[in-house]
């Protein structure tokens, strides 16, 4: 059975208070390391209402119960409410991670901003953005962050340079199928990519092409149909660490009790032989039951 490396995206202001502490406790309890990827910033979660004019989000919303997980106060931060700024608010809570043993880098500085925007930006506004969340990771944990996992697996052609440029040793950005030395521009950088090379959980539930099938028994079966390769898998705070903690408890007991060893993407990283690996890009493509587009790996030719 394959490794596979956990990584928790935590997006929102409610979701560093209470699905963080929530799923801590579950990894030490079954022994589990994982990394956790903070938003920094001001939490503006309202702000994302603009994507129901994209296509699929509001199939998205009818299945996963959005309100019920992120709750109405934070799906009104950024409009009606003030957004949080997470980092000066929560930073205890992050520090508190690391101590306990886990890895923790950055995810965003603001989720919407960088979600919503990213992939249109230029480089000043990409650098501003990835320096603002790479300092305040600085100043709350007193030393550089070593991991970025872009929000929403959103990027442009500017990031792979500004990571290895801001001093990132590895990153998760995307989706794909393996770890990959990126090309951007046309010539590789330093800093590998690990991205995300399973369906996250609120990708599966209420899908009608699964007929019934459950979406962890799904996840079950794309591990153990190629037991050779290993995964990244993604989970977010606001959902496995709230309504799915149940659900996500059987998935990790499950994937132990077929032989997968649970890691972090620090364990993940330091395994690879970066001179081995492929050289891929990084473009737009779509990914089921997920809406709009994502960055997507492409074998560079």
């Amino acid at each position: 059975m394959p490794r596979i490396a956990l990584k928790i995206d935590v997006d929102t202001d409610r979701g560093t208070l209470e699905g963080v502490p929530r799923l801590v406790s579950l990894f030490e309890r079954l022994d589990v390391r994982a990394t956790f990827l903070f938003s920094l910033g001001p939490d503006q979660t309202g702000r994302a209402v603009k994507r129901a004019f994209r296509r699929g989000f509001m199939g998205k919303v009818r299945r996963t119960s959005v309100l019920k997980h992120y709750g109405l106060k934070t799906l009104l931060y950024g409009t009606l409410l003030p957004g949080p700024h997470i980092g000066r608010r929560r930073g205890s809570i992050m520090r508190d991670v690391a101590s306990h043993g886990f890895e923790v880098g950055v995810h965003t500085y603001n989720h919407v901003k960088w979600q919503d925007n990213v992939a249109g930006q230029d480089e000043a506004w990409t650098r501003r953005e990835l320096t603002l969340a790479r300092d305040e990771f600085a100043q709350i944990f007193s030393r550089a962050p070593a991991v970025h996992g872009a929000a929403g697996w959103q990027v442009n052609r500017y990031v792979p340079r500004l990571e290895q440029e801001l001093g990132f040793q590895y990153a998760s950005d995307g989706r794909g199928t393996g770890p990959f030395v990126p090309v951007a521009n046309g010539s590789a950088v330093e800093v590998p990519q690990m991205p995300t090379t399973m369906p996250t959980l609120d990708e599966l539930i209420g899908r009608p092409d699964l007929e019934g099938v459950d979406p962890i028994d799904h996840l079950f079966s794309l591990t153990e149909g190629h037991p050779e390769r290993d995964h990244v898998y993604t989970l977010h705070a606001e959902l496995e660490g709230n309504t799915y903690l149940e659900a996500f408890e059987r998935l990790i007991r499950g994937w132990r009790d077929r032989g997968a060893t649970l890691i972090d993407l620090a364990a993940y990283a330091a395994s690879l032989r970066i001179a081995e690996l492929p050289r891929c890009e990084m473009v737009e493509g779509t990914v089921e039951g997920r809406s709009g587009t994502l960055a997507c790996q492409r074998e560079y030719s």
